[in-house]
């Protein structure tokens, strides 16, 4: 059935990053939509993002809370591409001028994820060796998990997916700490040896979940988008917790860490900020009303600013531009 908000429309052109987690999640939105609107002609174009050339630099280094969106930003607005499917962790919080966060996907698992080298099939990450060397890219991950495992090495890991786990199974690494949702989409869940409880890691902001980017005047492209993929317990979960990294003024390279949960209409919101080395940790929980998830995750942040999360970010942004 058509509806009359795409009887106008005749063709739609889709934005995508080139990796091949990217181009599965691009194309499963389009099946989506080709789904439900037979009639148009969905087109995916890809480009490459600064996050996805710049591969010997670890992430916390570049500097750029735009790596993986900026050029597919710069095509919507030149009206190259309509819009742009996104991993929602890697949409900044504050977008350019004239765009907008038009709709979130129903989420896969958002936790971290343990894989191990062979020769440690029989372990958990409690109970790996000392010195084991640990890969991750991710400061949030590296804080974490510095916390409560000191005895390991850490090292940073680049490229894509298939890179890393060459690295890994070539013995570079004893583990790595990987989104269990990446993994899953890419058809990679047997390489999960752990799923990390939240109690060790929470995750990051919308992690698991796709955020969809457009001209934020595109009513019409607005609306058969929500038609089509948009899932409102996700939605309000990754409302809320974007709302958060916003008010803590935190990139996607921060320690900053998170976990909502939905109980009828309450919804709760567990955060957490870290420092580097993972010797300072500011932790809380507050829950309010599912009906203003903006407001929770703003009230949130101001629970732990109130704490001294703000002294721990200022040393963090110092010891990063400092490199």
């Amino acid at each position: 059935m058509t509806s009359a908000v795409s009887s106008s429309i005749t063709t739609i052109r889709i934005g995508s990053r080139k990796s091949q987690l990217a181009l599965i999640q691009t194309y499963w939105v389009k099946e989506e939509l080709s789904k439900k609107f037979p009639n148009i002609k969905f087109e995916v174009h890809t480009m490459s993002t600064k996050g996805d050339k710049i591969l010997d630099v670890p992430l916390a280094k570049i500097g750029d809370k735009a790596l993986f969106t900026k050029e597919l930003e710069l095509g919507m607005m030149n009206r190259e591409i309509d819009f742009a499917v996104h991993s929602l962790k890697d949409l900044p919080t504050r977008l350019p001028e004239g765009l907008g966060l038009a709709v979130i996907s129903e989420r896969e698992n958002p936790a971290d994820a343990l894989v191990v080298h062979e020769k440690h099939k029989d372990k958990q990450i409690e109970t790996l060796p000392k010195g084991a060397v640990i890969g991750t890219s991710s400061l949030r991950r590296l804080a974490q998990l510095r916390h409560h495992f000191p005895h390991f090495e850490f090292k940073d890991v680049r490229g894509n997916l298939n890179t890393r786990l060459a690295k890994l199974d070539s013995g570079e690494y004893d583990a790595l700490i990987l989104a269990a949702a990446g993994l899953g989409r890419l058809g990679m869940s047997d390489r999960i040896h752990q799923v990390i409880p939240k109690e060790i890691s929470l995750h990051a902001v919308g992690q698991g979940a796709l955020g969809i980017e457009c001209l934020s005047d595109n009513e019409k492209l607005i609306s058969l988008l929500k038609e089509a993929i948009e899932h409102p317990p996700t939605r309000d979960r990754c409302l809320a917790e974007r709302a958060f990294l916003r008010d803590l003024e935190g990139g996607c390279q921060v320690p900053i860490g998170v976990n909502t949960e939905i109980n009828g209409d309450q919804l709760t919101m567990t955060g957490i900020v870290a420092s580097i080395d993972g010797t300072k940790r500011i932790q809380d929980t507050v829950t309010g009303s599912l009906s203003e998830p903006e407001k929770l995750g703003s009230e949130l942040a101001h629970c732990l600013r109130e704490q001294g999360a703000q002294e721990i970010l200022d040393e963090i942004f110092a010891t990063l531009e400092r490199g």
